[in-house]
């Protein structure tokens, strides 16, 4: 892949690889807590990779996802050893042959906007794609009541975000953002998003939850 590429260029001088995607922004604020980590964990062969929380923006720039199939935790730092390759689209990493990394959970997040677009826009990226997949009747049966993408119509859990967004995407935010009426009287996205979401936060654990990592303590 690209990641691989691009991975395999970096000079074997640099301890860590820090990988982020297009759609993805590191907060200022927790550049000091990242650089820690990397200095205290380098000589700890041990830690293969560092492990990001994430924020999954939906809708708009002022709200965040809930729904649980969102995954809630990736690798975007590794160690420098080109043994490790990127895994599911660059999703994360694992080893070879096809193993998992051991990481450290750091207290830091990945900002995630890739749920957050122009609804203009993703109407019309999603008309196109659909030239691709489906057929000139379905196109047009499916996109010819509106311009706009609706996000209210999927129902989605969200909450409202309090916090602030990297100073990198402020004026984007003040050009860009549009309005996004959700229900908030939407919790859970079903039934299974219900139980694993009261599991997570009286038991500290999710049923079913994607980890493609093995976290040290």
């Amino acid at each position: 892949s690209e990641t691989d590429k691009a991975f395999r260029a970096v000079s074997a001088e640099y301890d860590w690889a820090f990988y982020i995607q297009g759609d993805e922004v590191v907060h200022e604020k927790y550049l000091p807590i990242i650089r820690n980590e990397m200095e205290k964990n380098v000589k700890d062969t041990a830690v293969e990779g560092l492990l990001f929380k994430y924020v999954h923006f939906f809708g708009s720039y002022d709200y965040v996802g809930m729904n649980y199939s969102w995954y809630r935790r990736e690798i975007r730092i590794i160690r420098n050893r080109k043994d490790i390759f990127s895994f599911r689209d660059a999703q994360g990493f694992r080893k070879k042959p096809n193993d998992k990394l051991k990481v450290k959970l750091i207290d830091a997040y990945i900002y995630h906007y890739g749920y957050v677009r122009d609804p203009i826009a993703l109407q019309q990226k999603q008309r196109a794609s659909s030239n691709i997949y489906r057929d000139d009747n379905w196109t047009k049966q499916t996109f010819e009541k509106s311009e706009t993408y609706e996000y209210e119509k999927l129902n989605q859990p969200v909450r409202l975000f309090t916090d602030t967004h990297p100073t990198i995407m402020l004026e984007r935010i003040k050009r860009k953002n549009w309005l996004f009426k959700p229900d908030l009287s939407i919790m859970y996205a079903s039934g299974k998003d219900a139980l694993k979401r009261i599991l997570l936060k009286w038991i500290g654990w999710m049923p079913g939850e994607y980890k493609n990592y093995k976290i040290i303590r």
